[in-house]
């Protein structure tokens, strides 16, 4: 007998974090799909989160669609971000993008850079 196994939603994007996406989008000098997200290597705890415009669908990236905007998840990043949760914060010292994320192990003392293990698929009922 086969198992039946859900389609997991690599990341989840809070209405603050649409809202905030739908301001950049709105104030883009040329029409824009959302926004890509992905991890890079570099910064004082080996990794860190990136965010660009996505023009168009990229090829290969999973599609993250709420609070009527849309959000890219670059392929490589994906056991990476797994469970994560896309939120904007305004807060006296500082205003911008929080990634919670399950997979992260440590944060730098700045906050610009992370250490993210990959998610295990079997973990989470993948």
């Amino acid at each position: 007998m086969a198992i039946a196994r859900r389609k997991l939603t690599v990341m989840s994007v809070t209405e603050a974090a649409a809202e905030r996406v739908r301001e950049i989008i709105e104030n883009a000098d040329e029409p824009v799909a959302g926004v890509r997200v992905g991890v890079k290597n570099g910064g004082c705890a080996g990794m860190s989160y990136t965010m660009d415009l996505a023009r168009e669908a990229p090829a290969g990236d999973e599609r993250i669609d709420e609070h009527g905007v849309t959000v890219f998840v670059e392929p490589k990043a994906v056991l990476f971000l797994l469970g994560t949760e896309m939120d904007f914060e305004r807060t006296t010292l500082k205003t911008g993008f929080v990634f919670r994320n399950p997979n992260q192990v440590s944060a730098c003392g700045c906050g610009e850079s992370v250490s993210l293990k990959p998610a295990d698929p079997e973990a989470i009922g993948a």
